[in-house]
C-alpha cells in the first residue's frame, strides 16, 4: 500500500533538477511514490528524469508530449497518485532528508485533511523561513475560520501547494486538482478551494522544504503574457468566493486581495513588455469593473490612496473597444 504520492513537475530545469531529485532520494521509503512529470521539456530534463526513474526508489516517470503548464502538469500526477496522502514539490526546489517521514508522522497524529508547514526561502547565497500566518501550531483548526480577518495577511495569502501534506479524501472530493491551464497563479484559487470545503487543517513548524527564487525560467521571473494568468485566477476566487453561503463574510477579504495584487503588478510593470503592460493595465481595469462593487468600495478605502488612488484611477478608465471580427473566406 503506498502511504505518500508527491508530484514532481518539470520543465526546462536541467541545471536544478539534481538538487531535487537527490533531495527525493533522501527521502524515499517502501511506501512512498515519487510522480515525476515532465511537461514536455526541450533541454537535458528528460534525460535526468529518465535516468532518475531507474536509480530512485519509487520514482515513476509520465511524460506530457506538449507543454501544458504546472497547474496541468500537477493534475497529471494527481490522476496517477495510489497514496493515501498527497504532496507536491516543484522541480527546481528541494528538501531535506526525511522531511517527508516527518510530515506524514505529524499527519497521523493530528488526523486533519491537510497539514501546512514553513519552509525556507533561497535567493542566491541567501536563506530566509517563511511561515504560515496561523499562530496556532500542531493544532486541528477550522480552514474555514482562518481566512480571515480581511485586513491582516492570513492562511490563503500562504497559497504555495508544496508546503503541506493532503488527504486522498480531498482528492477523491475534487479539491486538489488544479484549474487547467493556469500559468500563474494557479495556487490562488486552489488555496481558497481548500479552505472553504475542507473541514479541518493543522500547522506545523516542521522545515524541510526549501524554495528557490530568483529561477530565470521562473514565471516570477519572466514578464511576458503568461503572467497576467493571475487575472483568471483572481476571478475564479471571486466567482467562487460569491457562491458560498457565507459570501457576505468572506468577499472583502478575496476582494483585497485581488487589489493587492493588482496594485503590485502594476507597480512592476518595468519588467512587462510593452505590450503586456498595456495588456495588464487593460484588463486590471475589467477586473475592477467586475468585481462586486460595494465590496470594492469598501476595499479601496481601507486600503490607503496610495495604493487606492491609482486603482480608482484605473477603474474609470474607459474600455478598449471590442476586436473588428474577423473576415472569412466561404469554403
Amino acid at each position: 500500500m503506498v502511504k505518500l504520492s508527491v508530484v514532481v513537475p518539470f520543465y526546462n530545469v536541467q541545471t536544478y533538477a539534481p538538487d531535487a531529485l537527490r533531495s527525493l532520494r533522501a527521502n524515499a521509503r517502501e511506501d512512498f511514490e515519487f510522480l515525476l512529470v515532465d511537461d514536455c521539456s526541450t533541454d537535458g530534463t528528460a534525460e535526468i528524469l529518465a535516468r532518475a526513474e531507474r536509480e530512485i526508489p519509487g520514482a515513476r516517470l509520465i511524460r506530457h508530449e506538449r507543454n501544458e503548464g504546472l497547474a496541468t502538469a500537477r493534475n497529471t500526477g494527481l490522476d496517477a497518485a495510489r497514496g493515501s496522502y498527497l504532496a507536491f514539490l516543484d522541480g527546481d526546489d528541494w528538501l531535506s532528508p526525511g522531511f517527508y517521514a516527518k510530515l506524514v508522522a505529524a499527519m497521523d497524529e493530528l488526523d486533519c485533511d491537510f497539514l501546512r508547514t514553513d519552509h525556507v526561502r533561497v535567493t542566491g547565497r541567501s536563506r530566509s523561513v517563511r511561515r504560515v500566518p496561523v499562530g496556532r501550531r500542531d493544532e486541528v483548526l477550522r480552514p474555514r475560520e482562518a481566512i480571515l480577518p480581511a485586513d491582516r495577511t492570513t492562511s490563503v495569502d500562504y497559497p504555495y501547494a508544496w508546503a503541506g501534506l493532503y488527504r486522498r479524501r480531498l482528492l477523491d472530493r475534487g479539491l486538489l486538482h488544479f484549474t487547467h491551464g493556469l500559468r500563474t497563479a494557479e495556487d490562488r484559487p486552489w488555496i481558497w478551494r481548500l479552505h472553504r470545503e475542507a473541514e479541518s487543517f493543522a500547522v506545523t513548524g516542521e522545515l524541510g522544504i526549501f524554495y528557490r527564487r530568483g529561477v530565470a525560467t521562473s514565471l516570477t521571473q519572466i514578464g511576458d503574457v503568461r503572467q497576467l494568468d493571475f487575472i483568471r485566477a483572481f476571478d475564479q476566487v471571486i466567482e467562487e468566493t460569491a457562491r458560498d453561503p457565507e459570501a457576505d463574510r468572506l468577499l472583502p477579504k478575496a476582494v483585497r486581495t485581488y487589489c493587492a495584487v493588482i496594485s503590485h503588478h502594476l507597480n512592476t510593470m518595468a519588467k512587462f513588455e510593452p505590450e503586456v503592460g498595456r495588456k495588464l493595465r487593460a484588463m486590471s481595469a475589467g477586473a475592477l469593473r467586475r468585481m462586486p462593487q460595494d465590496v470594492l468600495t469598501e476595499a479601496l478605502t481601507a486600503m490607503g490612496e496610495d495604493r487606492a488612488g491609482p486603482l480608482r484611477r484605473l477603474k474609470r478608465r474607459r474600455p478598449a473597444p471590442a476586436p473588428a471580427p474577423q473576415e472569412t473566406n466561404a469554403a
